[in-house]
C-alpha cells in the first residue's frame, strides 16, 4: 500500500471520484487471488500516476449496493472516470499492468503520458530458480524448490492453477476420499507454495524469454534472472479451425464449462468431443441446461467407462456420433447454428442451440520457446528422464513436455523431479 492509494467507502464515493477530474477505481475482496496479484501493480502504478490520477479502493464486501449500481459482479474490477463519468473499458479477473497503463495514458495528455513513461524504472530481480507456469507442475516444483531456501520465482501470464482451476471436479487426486474443486485444490497448491516462500508474479505479460541468458522480461517492466529455468506452461484447449469458431468464441462458444456453463441455465446445448473433457464436463453442464447434445466424430465415446455410464444413464444428455461440426453460425441475438457433416453419408444438417462447449483436445504453450527448444511433432518439449530440455540449466515438466499420459499426478511428478534435480544442481 502506498499514500497515493485512497481507500473509501460508499458514502464516499460522490466526493472522491465523481468530482475528482479523474480516478481509478479498484473494488477489491479478501481472499481473492486475483486481487492479491492486482495489488502490486496498483501499487507500483499509483506512484506514477498518483499526481494526476486518483487511486482509489474500494472494499465490495462491505459497499455492494455502490458495487450493483455500477454494474461490478466479480473481483477485482478496476474502473476509470474522468470528470465524474466511467471512461475506457473497466477490467476484471486476470488483470494486466499493460491493460491498466493503456487506460491511465488515454486519460492523460500524450505529452505527460510521454513524460510518465520516461519516469519508468526497470526493475532487475534475481532468484535461484524461475518457474514459468503455475499449474500443478508449476507449483509442486515451486514447493519443494522453496522448501529446499532456493529463492522461487513463479511466473503465470493468468492466475494461479492453469487447466485445474477451470476444472468441476478433481475425483482421481490422492488424499481426497470426496471429489474436490478444481480451483479448491489449486488453491491449496498455491497457499502451500507461499508458506514456503515462493514468490508470484500472476496475470502478466511475458515480453521475452532468453534461454541462454535464463532471464525473463515481464510486462515491459521487470526483468527476472535465474539461475535455473522450469517450463511448466502447460497446455490449452484446441481450437477445431472451423468457420465461425473465432468469430464467436466468447459469444456464443466457450472451452471452459465451469466458468459458462451457469449462463445456460435451462438452454440448450451442444459440445464437441467425446474424450473424457468432452464427457465429464457434459455431466456438469446438465446442471444447468435444459439439454446437451454431444456431437463426436467416432461412433464411441473415449472417455474413461465411469464417466461414460454417467453420460448415457443422463436424461439430458443426447449424442449424435460420427458427425463433424463445418461451421458455426449466429442465430438471432442469443442462439447458435451449427452445421454438422454424417461421415458417413457425407450430409450436412443444421442443429440449433442456444450455446456450444467445444473439448476437442489440447495444445502446449510453447509458442514463445518456438525454435529454441527440441520438441516432438506435436509441439511438446522433450526432455530427459529428469526433465532437462536440450538447453543448458532448462527444466520442462507438466502437461507442455512430450510424455504418454497427461494428469494432475503426472504433472505433480514432473514438477518434483525437476525442482529436485535443479536444486541439486544449485547446489553443487
Amino acid at each position: 500500500m502506498t499514500e497515493k492509494i485512497t481507500y473509501i467507502n460508499a458514502k464516499e464515493f460522490e466526493t472522491a471520484v465523481l468530482k475528482a477530474e479523474r480516478a481509478v477505481v479498484d473494488f477489491y475482496s479478501t481472499e481473492c487471488p486475483p486481487c492479491e496479484a492486482l495489488s502490486s501493480k496498483y501499487d507500483s502504478l499509483s506512484e506514477l500516476y498518483g499526481d494526476d490520477i486518483k487511486f482509489i479502493k474500494i472494499f465490495r464486501q462491505e459497499n455492494r449496493e455502490l458495487a450493483e449500481s455500477l454494474g461490478v459482479k466479480s473481483s477485482p474490477t478496476v474502473l476509470f472516470f474522468t470528470n465524474g463519468k466511467q471512461a475506457q473499458e473497466r477490467f476484471t479477473g486476470a488483470v494486466k499492468r499493460a491493460d491498466i497503463v493503456k487506460n491511465l495514458n488515454a486519460m492523460l495528455a500524450p505529452g505527460r503520458a510521454r513524460e510518465i513513461a520516461s519516469k519508468t524504472v526497470a526493475v532487475q530481480t534475481e532468484c535461484d530458480l524461475a518457474i514459468l507456469g503455475a499449474g500443478p507442475a508449476g507449483l509442486t516444483a515451486a514447493i519443494y524448490a522453496a522448501q529446499a531456501k532456493l529463492k522461487t520465482m513463479v511466473i503465470d501470464t493468468a492466475l494461479s492453477g492453469g487447466q485445474v482451476a477451470f476444472t468441476h471436479q478433481v475425483s482421481n487426486f490422492p488424499g481426497f476420499a470426496q471429489p474436490v474443486a478444481g480451483y479448491e485444490l489449486m488453491h491449496f497448491m498455491t497457499e502451500q507454495a507461499k508458506a514456503a516462500g515462493a514468490i508470484f508474479r500472476f496475470a502478466v505479460d511475458v515480453t521475452s524469454v532468453s534461454l541462454a541468458n535464463k532471464t525473463i522480461v515481464i510486462d515491459s517492466y521487470e526483468t527476472i534472472t535465474a539461475k535455473k529455468v522450469i517450463v511448466a506452461t502447460g497446455a490449452s484447449p484446441r481450437p477445431l479451425g472451423v468457420r465461425g469458431e473465432k468469430e464467436y468464441r466468447g459469444h456464443g462458444i466457450s472451452y471452459c464449462a465451469t466458468c459458462d456453463a451457469k449462463y445456460y441455465q435451462d438452454k440448450d446445448v451442444i459440445v464437441i468431443g467425446g474424450g473424457n473433457s468432452a464427457v465429464e464436463e457434459s455431466l456438469f453442464i446438465s446442471n444447468f441446461a435444459r439439454t446437451v447434445t454431444i456431437i463426436h466424430q467416432f461412433d464411441t465415446l473415449q472417455a474413461n467407462k465411469t464417466a461414460q455410464e454417467k453420460a448415457f444413464a443422463n436424461p439430458k444428455i443426447k449424442f449424435v456420433f460420427r458427425h463433424e461440426p463445418r461451421e458455426f453460425l449466429k442465430e438471432g441475438n442469443n442462439g447458435m447454428k451449427v452445421t454438422v457433416e454424417d461421415l458417413a453419408t457425407r450430409e450436412m444438417k443444421t442443429l440449433s442451440c442456444d450455446g456450444v462447449f467445444i473439448f476437442a483436445g489440447m495444445q502446449p504453450n510453447t509458442a514463445i520457446f518456438k525454435e529454441k527448444l527440441e520438441t516432438d511433432e506435436g509441439g511438446y518439449i522433450l526432455t530427459d528422464e529428469a526433465m532437462h530440455t536440450d538447453a543448458a540449466d532448462v527444466f520442462a515438466c507438466g502437461d507442455v513436455r512430450s510424455k504418454q499420459y497427461r494428469q494432475i499426478t503426472t504433472a505433480a511428478s514432473d514438477g518434483t523431479i525437476a525442482s529436485i534435480r535443479a536444486a541439486k544442481e544449485i547446489e553443487a
